[in-house]
Formats: C-alpha cells, structure tokens, sequence
C-alpha cells in the first residue's frame, strides 16, 4: 500500500520557531537514510491526519514529495502531544532497494465465517495484533494473513502454523509463539445465596405470612360478652324488690 505526500523544506532552528510551525497546522518532519543527507521538513497536518489513522502508519511506504521531487519512504516514528494527542514530528525513513528494514506487521484474520469453533459461540481472542517481521525495503507487506477455516474450540494459532508473506522472515526465532486462541464462550452464573441467608429469608417469609392470616376479633363477639356479663350481674332496682317482698311475708 503507497500513499502520497507532500512536504516542504524547513529552515528551523529554535523550539520557539518549531511552535509557530506547529500554529500554522504544519507538523515538522525529517528524512533519514541512505546515502543522502538528512532532510528538515514540514508537512500539513490536514494532509497526514488519515494516514496517521491507519492501522499499518508505520508499515505503510509513502510517495513523498518534497517541493517537487518524489521519494519513497516509509514512518518510524511519530511523536503525540501529551493532552491534545496532535502529532507535533514524524520520522521518515528513507527506503534503499535491496535492502531489509525490521517492521511490525498487522495481523489480519480471514474465513470468520468458515470457523467451526465461533459457530458453536467461541471468542477469538487474539493476543497478537501485530508480529515484527525483517522485509525487503521495496516489498513491505500490508498485513499477515490467518485463516481460521475448520478450525475448533480450544485450537491455539501458532506462528509457525501461520503462512509468512514472501521475501519476510521473523525477528523472534527462538519460540513458537502463540497468535490468537478459540475459547469456549463464557457463562456467567449467578451466585448461590449462603444458606444461614438463605434460612433467615424464609423465616421472615414465614412470619410475615402468620402475621397477615392471623384472625382479629369481631365487633359482635365483643358485644355478646357484655351482654353476658350483665346477665350474671343483678340489677340496684331488683334488689329493692326482692327486700320488700321478704318484709311483707314476715307480716
């Protein structure tokens, strides 16, 4: 993949001009290597701000041209502001044919949909995104390929199961280094309550359940005890009478 840029000769000195540089929305670069001599130069941000958003910026050989004449060279580094996260410089690099420069590869899987193990509900979990790789200057890979076709749950994806791009060979050479897994789909399950819990709920159900069901005494019961009460009670009145009546029988 080749993108074109444009650039401009710089002239600066001091920290102080790289500031009204950077106020005019132009970001200050250079260009190193080969045989030539290092190059100052300033580029417009609104030209490099989708480049920069790039997954591969940095593995990505640029046409540039610089008032003029083209180059092609690719990113080594970019330099970010602490709180704006605007780019404040890039390094380029120049790109020698027939020489081999060290560069990190994006990884790239194909054939998702061809996955026994992600059809069943498995996650591809991928603990490499990208993989160092020592390429021709003039041939740099876009991405390194890996198909997940037929592969199962529990499958590890070794490097060396994966299919290199051409005229690209590994920097890490000492280990078998794992690219991604197929994991079994994770379940979530809810806490079991702990049984003394699990004992005072029903407790307290229980006698919520006594309480609400519990009889309350009825305004007619309450009535008859009274009547009943004065049933067993003689009244002032009779006892008067009954006086008079035993007097009378002794006359």
């Amino acid at each position: 993949m080749t993108n074109n840029l444009k650039a401009t000769k710089r002239e600066t000195k001091t920290k102080g001009q790289l500031n009204t540089l950077r106020s005019k929305g132009l970001i200050p670069a250079i260009l190193y290597g080969g045989k030539s001599p290092n190059l100052k130069l300033s580029i417009n941000e609104k030209f490099v701000n989708d480049v920069l958003r790039s997954e591969n910026f940095l593995s990505t050989v640029i046409d540039l041209d610089i008032d003029g004449k083209k180059e092609k060279v690719i990113p080594r580094d970019v330099t970010y502001h602490v709180t704006s996260e605007k780019p404040t410089h890039i390094d380029f690099m120049r790109i020698v044919q027939g020489s081999k420069i060290i560069l990190e590869i994006p990884v790239k899987f194909k054939n998702n949909d061809q996955c026994s193990g992600l059809k069943k509900g498995g996650v591809l979990n991928i603990v490499r995104r990208k993989i160092e790789l020592k390429c021709e200057a003039g041939n740099i890979p876009e991405d390194i390929e890996v198909d997940l076709a037929g592969l199962d749950i529990g499958t590890s994806i070794r490097i060396s199961s994966v299919t290199l791009p051409k005229n690209a060979e590994l920097t890490i050479t000492d280990r078998d280094f794992v690219v991604a897994t197929i994991a079994a789909p994770t379940i979530v399950k809810e806490p079991e309550k702990p049984a003394e819990e699990a004992t005072a709920e029903g407790e307290e159900g229980q006698e919520a359940a006594t309480a609400e069901g519990a009889e309350t005494p009825a305004p007619g019961k309450e009535g008859e005890a009274a009547k009943k009460d004065d049933k067993g009670k003689e009244a002032p009145g009779d006892k008067k009478q009954a006086a008079d009546k035993k007097t009378s029988e002794k006359k």
